[in-house]
């Protein structure tokens, strides 16, 4: 029994087995793909796991949706070649795909009801009456929309309309479900219910699901796996744990969590100098003399007052001993030179030296600004994105 079958039963998915070998279900290979002579994606090489959540993440421009409308066949690649389950899809049109849509905006018909709407693509594909019915009253019951079948898309909330859009795709049972930013129209609360809601019904359908976001949360929470692009390129591919504490280039770290970006000159004693200040890393594996770029995660930033106001504060001044909990030490010190609440945490951002800052984002309300403060990290907290060329410009200040 299909698992469509089983949801127009009443019954629950067959289990999935966590530690089964996952087989690829889409391969790209080699694809590039441009506009008017410009290339704007050129993907070496993705596979797309069976069953799995992929969410594809960048900045604006960076080819992400470009990859998405390649998948569906709505750009023609340049180059490359891009199956499912083993069939070449390079030239095949897109309604022959079997691929599921939701676009950014729904593109639902005003004048149609909600379950016209969600039969549209099975009339396209001249699906008989009765079979057509099954499916859409089966998509509605799967999106919780059933009670809703005769209204219009005016009479929905936003994340209403946005399940409509689901269960229409899912109405002609694709081999997998493409969506381009379905989120992006809905105000922050009503984005993260739907989150779980997407994410609940994609791992009770079992069903491969690629999504584009620019919202770094977004996809950390959804998927089983990101695919981070930058400049038409897949820059990592990896789960939201992987791609957030081991980020495999500067620009992943920059990106994914807003990581401090130390570029310096290393000590054999585990110092490093960047622009104007001299910060003890935590890492014994640096080479005297030679450049290196690390990153530290503003959450994994501790900071501390940095003692009697009335004493000398200069580089050298220290918190109290239990200042820093845990594996954390002091790494350096400076003045605060701007914090704010943000309603889950505050964020401080800590002047070094000229040109030199830490962002830092704690629990604890830091000292006012301008106040002398230690700041610290453990060892574990550093990532190292390799060393740089000698002649490499050294960054002076992280972005905020």
């Amino acid at each position: 029994m299909t698992t469509s079958d089983r949801a127009a039963a009443g019954e629950p998915p067959a289990p999935r087995n966590p530690t089964a070998p996952t087989t690829p279900h889409i391969e790209i290979d080699s694809l590039a793909a441009g506009y008017e002579g410009q290339r704007v994606l050129d993907v070496d090489r993705l596979s797309i796991r069976r069953g799995e959540f992929l969410s594809i993440l960048g900045p604006s421009g960076c080819g992400k949706t470009t990859l998405l409308n390649s998948l569906a066949g709505f750009v023609r690649p340049t180059g490359g070649r891009i199956t499912l389950d083993g069939v070449d899809l390079t030239d095949v049109p897109t309604h022959r795909r079997g691929l599921g849509l939701v676009f950014q905006n729904y593109a639902l018909f005003p004048h149609m009801t909600v379950a016209d709407n969600v039969a549209y693509g099975l009339k396209v594909r001249r699906v008989e009456r009765a079979e057509r019915d099954e499916r859409v009253t089966e998509a509605l019951r799967l999106v919780g929309l059933e009670q809703y079948a005769g209204r219009r898309p005016r009479q929905l909330s936003g994340g209403q309309q946005q399940r409509v859009a689901v269960a229409r795709a899912l109405a002609t049972r694709p081999a997998v479900l493409l969506l381009d930013e379905p989120l992006s129209n809905l105000d922050a609360k009503l984005r993260r219910e739907m989150r779980v809601e997407l994410r609940e019904l994609q791992q009770r359908l079992g069903i491969t699901m690629v999504f584009v976001t620019h919202d770094q949360e977004e996809a950390m929470s959804l998927s089983d796996r990101i695919a981070v692009m930058n400049g038409g390129r897949v820059e990592q591919l990896g789960s939201p744990t992987e791609v957030y504490r081991t980020p495999a280039t500067r620009f992943v770290a920059e990106f994914i969590g807003a990581a401090n970006i130390l570029e310096g000159v290393g000590a054999a004693d585990g110092s490093l100098v960047v622009g104007g200040a001299r910060l003890d890393s935590g890492l014994a594996s640096l080479r005297d003399g030679v450049p290196v770029t690390l990153a530290v995660r503003p959450e994994r930033v501790v900071v501390a007052p940095a003692g009697d106001a009335g004493k000398e504060t200069d580089t050298d001044a220290t918190a109290g001993p239990d200042a820093f909990p845990g594996a954390s030490a002091r790494r350096g010190s400076g003045i605060v030179g701007y914090r704010a609440f943000t309603g889950e945490a505050w964020q401080a951002q800590i002047v070094v030296a000229e040109g030199v800052a830490i962002n830092a984002r704690t629990a604890q309300e830091p000292p006012a600004v301008g106040a002398p403060v230690s700041f610290g990290w453990a060892p574990d907290d550093v990532i190292r994105l390799g060393d740089l060329p000698e002649d490499a410009p050294l960054l002076r200040k992280p972005a905020a």
